[in-house]
């Protein structure tokens, strides 16, 4: 960007800052969207007739259902005014001011009980590129969660089974949630809490101790610790005795004994130091690693203290439990006969624990909907003890992902399923061996693919659906496929790599004036809405469908606006546009999850 661009865009900033201070309403982010500058200037012009506030009218426009109406529609009838809404549409439609629009808004039209609104796309289309030089990565981004902190549980596997493809579930839709919160503003704390304590690691241990090799351990230590626990279990089916050993190994592993310890901290540490690979390759990470060993026994001792102290639990054989019957949510066992703690236990110290640790403004546990009777009753209990800040807490429930195997038929391991899509996509890369040739780290490209047909697979619809895992459709470059949005990102990737022009900011952008130039506006100037509609519905498909807009989209501007043959600054506008594009793109595949690729 050029000094004379940046001086320019500052003046612009300065008069625009003042302008905007007549139409600040509330809703409207005059910073960071710029579709908010041309709804509160409609807001405010509609509140000179309405006698409505234009806070309460900006909060009510809306896109008509017939986008040849115009860009902007309000529901008359939603303001609740006395009389007929179709007489207050045409009448206000003959009277709004206009001018004091500015330039804004172009026309304003009643049909029936709507006022539509068309603006100035080549004002949109000067502001919107401007705004997008400016912010570049960070076009969409907003602050309205500033000062707020959210702690998101994803992932969460247990050590010693598999990491299958529910856990895949979690740990994309965990990931997007988290995304979504720093997108709007929030502090973040991605938490993996592991499976990693209770009786089966006393199975595990003796187990180990009959199963174990140390060299396998250190070669693949989750696929060897499960081959160990799925022998085990099998003796324990006909010999009692080895149940016996293992609750006994984990009384020793409650009380402290630092033998027990030390073999379940090799496990745990040699397990997530493998998890952390395969975090990699899916481009997530953790702010913690905890875990139900990690709750500290003094807080699960004082949640108990207190259950006993307001008559919440009452003994039944030995055991401690909690009647949660007349809230149709049956009995809870929140310690057993031999002293040991349950899985409930350790979620309520550790819920407490979290609190006052990061005085969390909302706490997501991203578990799948099998546990939605846990969560109900965990979260019941909090109430109960006298947990204000409950009301935080949210279960974000997900459904099964139903054939996700092998072609051999056999359930997998996580990396195992990754590895396939990965040798699944190199293979349908190969196949054009002109691009193929193009490409610098194609096994690597390869992963990206597959992950990102996976992902996409796995978010194009609302998280509650169960799902079928379909592995010759997803690897698809046509449709609505993770290879087809990687796809539209590298086109335009290209574009910039060989049109032999330089993005110059100050192009003449007011030269878009075709259909698809003026489509392809609008859908980048959504972009921030999408961003902000995220945080409301914490649905991945939400955005997955944005993307896939904006890439049919493209395609069909690129069918006719072309860059390379243009006269130079027709050239220069749309390359300008197309470069917005691809930030835009990037940065909905990147709230995603995915790596976003320049070739493949």
């Amino acid at each position: 960007m050029s000094t004379l661009h940046t001086e320019q865009v500052a003046a612009q900033d300065k008069i625009s800052s003042i302008d905007h201070e007549k139409f600040k309403v509330k809703g409207a982010d005059l910073e960071n969207n710029i579709l908010d500058a041309f709804r509160s200037r409609i807001a405010v012009a509609v509140a000179e007739l309405s006698e409505k506030s234009a806070d309460d009218i900006f909060a009510l426009l809306d896109a008509p259902k017939n986008p040849e109406h115009g860009d902007f529609a309000l529901a008359v009838p939603r303001l609740r005014v006395n009389g007929n809404p179709a007489q207050f549409a045409k009448s206000w439609a003959e009277k709004v001011n206009v001018p004091l629009a500015n330039e804004y808004i172009v026309s304003v039209e009643a049909t029936g009980p709507y006022l539509n609104f068309k603006i100035s796309h080549a004002l949109l289309a000067k502001t919107l590129l401007n705004h997008i030089c400016r912010k570049k990565e960070s076009y969409g981004v907003n602050q309205t969660g500033a000062g707020k902190t959210v702690l998101v549980e994803f992932s969460s596997p247990n050590i010693a089974k598999p990491f299958h493809a529910g856990h895949l579930r979690s740990t994309i839709i965990g990931n997007f949630i988290k995304n979504v919160h720093e997108a709007n503003g929030w502090k973040t704390i991605g938490m993996n809490y592991l499976g990693d304590w209770g009786k089966q690691y006393g199975i595990l241990a003796v187990g180990f101790e009959k199963y174990g090799s140390e060299e396998e351990l250190l070669t693949d230590p989750i696929k060897h610790l499960y081959d160990v626990y799925v022998k085990i279990n099998a003796d324990a089916e006909n010999d009692d005795d080895v149940n016996v050993r293992a609750r006994a190994y984990f009384k020793k592993m409650e009380d402290g004994d630092e033998e027990a310890l030390a073999l379940w901290r090799k496990f745990r540490d040699l397990s997530i130091e493998k998890y952390k690979n395969t975090y990699a390759r899916l481009n997530v990470n953790f702010d913690v690693y905890s875990g139900e060993s990690q709750v500290p026994n003094e807080k699960i001792l004082n949640a108990l203290a207190v259950l006993r102290e307001k008559n919440l639990v009452q003994e039944s054989n030995g055991a401690l439990i909690i009647d949660l019957k007349k809230y149709k949510l049956d009995v809870v066992v929140v310690q057993k006969q031999d002293g040991t703690t349950l899985y409930i236990t350790r979620d309520i110290g550790a819920a407490i624990d979290r609190y006052e640790k990061y005085k969390f403004d909302a706490m997501y546990y991203v578990i799948a909907s099998q546990q939605d009777l846990h969560m109900s009753q965990l979260f019941k209990v909090l109430e109960l003890m006298g947990n204000e800040w409950v009301n935080r807490c949210k279960h974000i429930n997900f459904g099964l992902v139903k054939g996700m195997s092998t072609r051999k038929g056999t359930a997998v391991f996580l990396d195992e399923i990754l590895e396939q899509t990965k040798i699944s996509m190199h293979n349908v890369m190969k196949q054009n061996e002109a691009k193929y040739e193009q490409i610098d780290n194609p096994e690597e490209i390869a992963d990206i693919v597959g992950i990102s047909a996976t992902m996409i697979q796995d978010m194009s619809a609302k998280r509650i659906r169960n799902y079928e895992f379909n592995w010759d459709r997803m690897f698809s470059f046509e449709g609505d496929t993770g290879p087809y949005l990687q796809y539209a990102h590298t086109r335009l990737c290209s574009i910039e790599r060989n049109c032999g022009l330089d993005i110059n900011p100050d192009a003449d952008v007011s030269l878009l004036t075709e259909r698809p130039a003026i489509d392809l506006i609008n859908m980048i100037a959504q972009y921030p809405d999408v961003v902000k509609g995220a945080l409301r519905s914490l649905e991945p498909c939400t955005v997955v469908t944005y993307a896939m807009k904006l890439s049919h989209t493209v395609s069909a501007a690129l069918e006719t606006l072309w860059v390379m043959g243009a006269p130079k600054d027709l050239a220069e506008a749309r390359l300008l546009m197309y470069w917005a594009t691809r930030i835009t793109l990037g940065n909905s595949l990147k709230l995603l999850g995915l790596k976003p690729l320049e070739r493949m």
